[in-house]
C-alpha cells in the first residue's frame, strides 16, 4: 500500500507540475526515480497514463481518469493528517480574511472578541469588501463568499445555507397591492442589484421550478442600499435572510409569495487556496464560524417576542 501511494503521489505531481523534472524537484527526488516510479505505475495497472515526449506531457483517456481518483484520494489522506496535526498544533500568527461588506460587519464582526478569546495567538485582519478578491494573489489566507462554487478552482467549506426572501415595506404594499405569486411581480416596481430587470428563479409550492422576469426603476450593486431603499417603500426586494432578519421580525419588511421558496444553489463558503497542509490558525476560524452558524442558523430562527407582522390592507396586486 506504500507503494502504491508513493507511486499514486509521483504521478498527481507529474500531473500538477506538467514536467517530471518540476515534479522530482517537489518531491526531492531525482528525475531518474520519478520516471521509474512512474513506470512501475503505468505496469502494475497495466496502461499508459501518460503519453510522454522530449518536450511534453499528455494525458491518456485513462490517465485523466486516473488523475482524478489519485488527486481526489490523496487529498483525503491530506486533510485528514492535517486534521489531526491541528489539534496537535496550538492556532498563531497573522490570519488574512476577506469578506463581503455587509455580511461581515453584521455576522462576522461580532464574533471575533468570542475568536480572540479562544485563539489569542491569531492575528486577525478582516478586509470588507463586495468585489470577488483573487484570494491567491491578493494573499488572503481565505475568504468568505456568498456564490454557487460548483466550477471553483478553490477548497471550499460550506458554513450555512443562503436563504432568501421576497419583501417590502408596508408602505409599499398599501399603496400598490400584495404580490402573492411570482408571476405577480411582473406589475410591481422590483429593486435589482445591476440593470433595471433580472431573473429571479423560485420553486413553487410542490417544489416545481420557474423563474420571473422582473423589472424596476432603481437599481444597486450593493446589498445594504437595496435593504434599505425597501424599508424606505421604493419597491420589492430578492433579500437574504441573515440581511434582513430584524426587519422581518420588527415588521419592517413583510415577506411575500407565501408557498414560493426563492433559495438556490448559492450557499455561505470559505474558500482557500488548497487543502494542502492547511495552517492551524486557518482551520481554527473556519471551524469557529461553522460552529457558530450551523446547517440551520441563528438568522432562520425565530427570536422571542418578535413583533407580529402588521396586516397590509390596500388593493390587490394586478
Amino acid at each position: 500500500m506504500a507503494d502504491t501511494l508513493a507511486e499514486m503521489s509521483v504521478f498527481s505531481r507529474v500531473v500538477a507540475t506538467g514536467s517530471l523534472s518540476a515534479a522530482a524537484r517537489e518531491l526531492g527526488l531525482s528525475p531518474a526515480v520519478v520516471s521509474r516510479r512512474l513506470a512501475a505505475l503505468e505496469a502494475r495497472l497495466g496502461v499508459r497514463l501518460i503519453n510522454r515526449t522530449t518536450r511534453s506531457l499528455h494525458l491518456t483517456d485513462e490517465g485523466a481518469t486516473y488523475y482524478d481518483t489519485c488527486a481526489r484520494l490523496l487529498s483525503e489522506i491530506e486533510e485528514a493528517d492535517a486534521a489531526v496535526a491541528a489539534g496537535r498544533v496550538e492556532p498563531r500568527g497573522p490570519l488574512k480574511v476577506a469578506l463581503p461588506a455587509s455580511f461581515g460587519h453584521q455576522h462576522v464582526a461580532p464574533l471575533v472578541p468570542g475568536f480572540a478569546l479562544r485563539y489569542p495567538n491569531v492575528q486577525l485582519a478582516l478586509s470588507l469588501s463586495d468585489r470577488n478578491v483573487n484570494v491567491i494573489e491578493e494573499g488572503f489566507d481565505l475568504a468568505i463568499r456568498i456564490a454557487d462554487l460548483a466550477d471553483s478552482s478553490l477548497a471550499a467549506r460550506k458554513l450555512a445555507p443562503n436563504r432568501r426572501v421576497v419583501c417590502a415595506s408596508p408602505d409599499y404594499l398599501h399603496r400598490h397591492g400584495t404580490p402573492n405569486t411570482p408571476q405577480d411581480l411582473l406589475s410591481h416596481n422590483c429593486l435589482t442589484t445591476n440593470d433595471f430587470s433580472m431573473s429571479w428563479d423560485y420553486k413553487g409550492p410542490e417544489g416545481e421550478p420557474g423563474t420571473v422576469r422582473v423589472s424596476g426603476r432603481y437599481a444597486c450593486d450593493n446589498w445594504e442600499v437595496l435593504r434599505e431603499w425597501a424599508i424606505a417603500g421604493l419597491g420589492v426586494a430578492l433579500k437574504s435572510t441573515w440581511d434582513v432578519r430584524q426587519q422581518l421580525e420588527d415588521g419592517s419588511l413583510i415577506p411575500l409569495c407565501p408557498g414560493y421558496a426563492f433559495d438556490s444553489d448559492v450557499a455561505i463558503y470559505a474558500v482557500y487556496p488548497h487543502r494542502r497542509l492547511l495552517p492551524a490558525k486557518t482551520r481554527a476560524f473556519i471551524e469557529f464560524l461553522a460552529d457558530s452558524f450551523g446547517p440551520e442558523p441563528y438568522w432562520d430562527k425565530p427570536t422571542r417576542g418578535a413583533k407580529p407582522k402588521p396586516r397590509i390592507k390596500g388593493r390587490a396586486a394586478v
